[in-house]
């Protein structure tokens, strides 16, 4: 059978695609090779890390030690069991809700790996070794990743890890090592150790995050040194060693980190090995990325479309869901407004850390003059009452225009009170928004304007 539009993958980008389709009247196909639908967003990426962020800092009473002091705790021995359990309910409802959602929009999914046989074909092989094969108009490789396991490294599901098997652990580890202090890194490891267990974080280079606003790297580097963390920058992995009762990194400046478990997190590659890609003339590079044009999500065969976390930068659900929205649209023929400049990042650590805009690094290279607001949570009403006693929000404003340019936090609440500076970039606001407009009291919110007050107050009236 042919269909107007293939999707290959149902994670948040292939998801957004097909309904998209199926809204434009267009007959959609999506196949998947994993057990259930949602992709590594629903099964192994964002939400299972997400889930088990709240999870950990709802029982082990994190959001409260401001006021209780760090010994306090909401269940004093918390095992997998815990976190797993409300891991599968927010996990089955997902796949629920996706389901109903392909039913409810008559978009036909398929449990299969895919291969191109040309530019309008693909075979499609079931476990069983059922095989057929399908015509498609359009298609959208939305594959996703998986993580890097160089050959070097001795993953065991015992002493060594992935991302992915962190999942699966036995039992919480009594000590850990995390090697990558990339976003996935860096959230693992900042969950475990708001469960009191002993993190070291391994990064090659001389510092993390390197997309977000330095000044938000530092506190929250800082933040996490302050509860024990310990954090080796630029210390390169020599060898890692799995050992009966423990796991041995050895770093190349001699020394060496004993763990009970060891989360090797250092980057990701694309699924894109089993495609035959090369029978429709696309090319991926050596971690298994797809090139697209920027504006349309094509790839180099125009009716073949590629999008999410296979095309690399930024890999966030939130921006796939668009980028698959879009390669629809394109492929059909509907015209689409620009996209908005910006768009919000969000860093699910413990603390959150979420950005929109151009950091102070940036603004500065642009050469604009501009100002900078500063408002820290422990000043606001609501900051005392949750007991936060970190954590700030910055505001960067150019003083030619009184324009936002960037909002930058870390702290609680990051990733929601993101998009009140979102909106303010996007709608071209000033920093008199801010200074004439009334927040809830008492609000984390109370941060804008405590900030845009602080840049106004050297700004002057304009």
């Amino acid at each position: 059978m042919d269909y107007d539009m293939l999707v290959i993958g149902s994670g948040p980008s292939g998801r957004r695609a097909a309904v998209q389709s199926a809204k434009l009247g267009k007959s959609v196909l999506v196949v998947d090779r994993g057990r259930r639908l949602g992709g590594v967003s629903v099964h192994t990426g964002t939400i299972p890390s997400k889930t088990l962020r709240e999870t950990v800092l709802n029982l082990s009473g994190w959001r409260e030690r401001g006021f209780y002091g760090r010994g306090y705790r909401v269940k004093q021995d918390i095992s997998v069991g815990d976190l797993v359990e409300r891991l599968h309910k927010t996990l089955d409802h997902e796949v629920e809700v996706l389901q109903h959602q392909f039913m409810r929009n008559t978009v036909k999914s398929a449990r299969a790996a895919v291969k191109f046989l040309g530019p309008n074909k693909v075979s499609l092989t079931t476990d069983t070794g059922d095989y057929s094969e399908v015509g498609f108009a359009h298609a959208l490789i939305a594959v996703g990743t998986r993580p890097h396991r160089p050959h070097d490294v001795p993953f065991d599901k015992t002493r060594v890890f992935d991302s992915d098997e962190m999942l699966e652990l036995a039992r919480l580890p009594r000590t850990l090592t995390v090697i990558g202090g990339g976003v996935i890194g860096v959230e693992y490891a900042t969950i475990f150790s708001a469960l009191d267990v002993p993190v070291t974080l391994v990064e090659p280079r001389n510092s993390i995050l390197d997309f977000v606003d330095r000044e938000i790297v530092d506190d929250f580097i800082h933040q996490m040194r302050d509860r024990g963390m310990t954090i080796r920058l630029g210390s390169a992995v020599k060898e890692i060693r799995s050992k009966p009762e423990t796991a041995e990194v050895e770093l190349a400046d001699g020394r060496t980190i004993r763990s009970e478990v060891v989360l090797y997190a250092a980057g990701r590659t694309g699924n894109v090995g089993s495609l035959g890609l090369d029978v429709v003339g696309i090319e991926a590079d050596s971690r298994g990325r797809i090139k697209v044009d920027p504006q349309t999500f094509q790839t180099s065969a125009p009716n073949i479309y590629a999008a999410g976390d296979v095309i690399g930068f930024p890999s966030l659900a939130s921006t796939s869901m668009e980028q698959g929205r879009v390669a629809a649209c394109h492929a059909f023929g509907v015209p689409l407004p620009p996209p908005p400049e910006t768009f919000p990042y969000g860093i699910y650590a413990v603390p959150e850390i979420s950005t929109v805009g151009q950091s102070e690094e940036q603004v500065r290279e642009s050469g604009a003059a501009y100002e900078v607001g500063v408002a820290r949570f422990r000043e606001t009403s609501r900051g005392h009452i949750m007991g936060v006693d970190t954590g700030f929000l910055k505001l960067l404003f150019s003083i030619e225009t009184r324009r936002l340019l960037g909002a930058h936090i870390v702290g609680e609440g990051a990733t929601e009170l993101i998009h009140i500076g979102q909106a303010v970039i996007n709608l071209g606001g000033t920093v008199d928004f801010f200074v004439n407009n009334t927040f809830n009291y008492p609000t984390l919110a109370e941060a804008y304007k405590i900030a845009g007050l602080d840049a106004w107050n050297r700004m002057g009236r304009g």
